[in-house]
């Protein structure tokens, strides 16, 4: 059996609409920047019609990638869940214990994970090491700079828009 993506209702409908946007839009651009490049005579030596077929196989690999998380996807809605307990979806506020710096993140599917935003993928190690702790519990991250320890202190659970 494959595997399942977990994504909020919002990473769905933004993967559809990328699918839509790449095969409306951006793929009949490409086939014709490859039917104007053909026309540029020696295709051996031609930049464009290399550029060009290089974007069809980007675009045909994303395409196949998008259909697969969209038949695996597992949406999760997560207003609809409650609790202590740090779950896909979950807004948690952390603090450092040794800067007792505030930070907030939200947990989400990777094609979502926007760290500007403070939207950090499952698979993130931040977000491994949150899932299925409590409010209270304090866990231990490696992180970039060395390693890490987080209390958490607060677990929220909103719609993502």
């Amino acid at each position: 059996m494959a595997e399942k993506y977990p994504m909020t209702p919002a990473g769905h409908r933004a993967l559809k609409d990328e699918l839509k946007r790449i095969k409306e839009v951006e793929r009949p651009a490409n086939v014709l920047a490859i039917e104007e490049a053909r026309g540029h005579g020696d295709l051996s030596e031609n930049a464009d019609y290399s550029a060009a077929k290089e974007k069809q196989s980007f675009l045909e690999g994303r395409i196949r990638d998008i259909e697969v998380k969209l038949a695996f996807a597992d949406v999760i809605d997560p207003s609809r869940l409650s609790g202590d307990k740090v779950l896909f979806g979950a807004t948690v506020t952390v603090e450092d214990t040794d800067t007792s710096e505030r930070l907030t993140y939200r947990i989400v599917g990777e094609d979502e994970a926007d760290i500007k935003s403070g939207r950090i993928s499952i698979t993130a190690p931040v977000a491994r090491a949150l899932i299925g702790r409590e409010v209270g519990d304090t866990v231990k991250v490696r992180a970039p700079k060395g390693q890490r320890e987080l209390e958490i202190i607060e677990v929220k659970f909103e719609a993502l828009e």
